[in-house]
């Protein structure tokens, strides 16, 4: 059975460097599903690597010809996607699909997929230490930090829709967590 691993969490929670992390550990199961993105590259992204980066006409262009599994508009003017295609692409090399995500885009996905999913909510051990890891990142202002923080307090309410929650306490302990979740799940017929 083709399988797909999600991990979703507020920003700032840790899910990208966890998900790194998974592929460096596992990138022969694993394979990263690349979402697409209206927003702009921070800097060191690459198109077709990090993401698809993709202007506002085109992403809503695929949205009308159905080429998304999910899409939503994360912050306002900001889309965010995953598209058929990858999908399809990392499942015909063999590869569990691996998706970092937020937690609508997470939980759209786990009702797609049922039991061919592994939904894993990560958060912080509170919102202060969220505080800290979004200032200490600063890639954001500070009115971008509180849009952040608000969707991060409402993104939380989701906890429960997820197949487990993984607190990101001690980054060591968390890597060794997702490690066992993946391969219980990837063990499983």
């Amino acid at each position: 059975m083709n399988k797909v691993i999600i991990f979703s969490a507020p920003s700032g929670s840790g899910k990208t460097t966890v998900v790194k992390h998974l592929l460096a550990v596992r990138g022969e199961k694993l394979g990263f599903s690349i979402s697409a993105t209206t927003r702009k590259p921070r800097e060191g992204e690459v198109h077709g690597r990090e993401y698809y980066f993709l202007e506002e006409a085109d992403f809503r262009e695929k949205i009308r010809e159905g080429a998304f599994l999910e899409h939503e508009e994360v912050y306002q003017g900001i889309l965010y996607g995953t598209l058929h295609s990858e999908v399809s692409r990392l499942w015909s090399e063999g590869k569990a699909v691996l998706f970092d995500v937020d937690v609508v885009g997470g939980v759209n996905l786990k009702q797609h997929f049922g039991d061919q999913a592994l939904s894993v909510f990560l958060r912080p051990p509170s919102v202060d230490v969220l505080m800290e890891r979004l200032r200490k990142r600063s890639t954001e202002v500070e009115h971008q930090m509180r849009e952040r923080l608000e969707k991060a307090t409402f993104e939380l309410q989701f906890e429960s829709r997820y197949d487990v929650t993984v607190v990101n306490d001690d980054l060591q302990e968390t890597f060794r967590r997702c490690e066992a979740l993946v391969d219980g799940f990837l063990s499983k017929p």
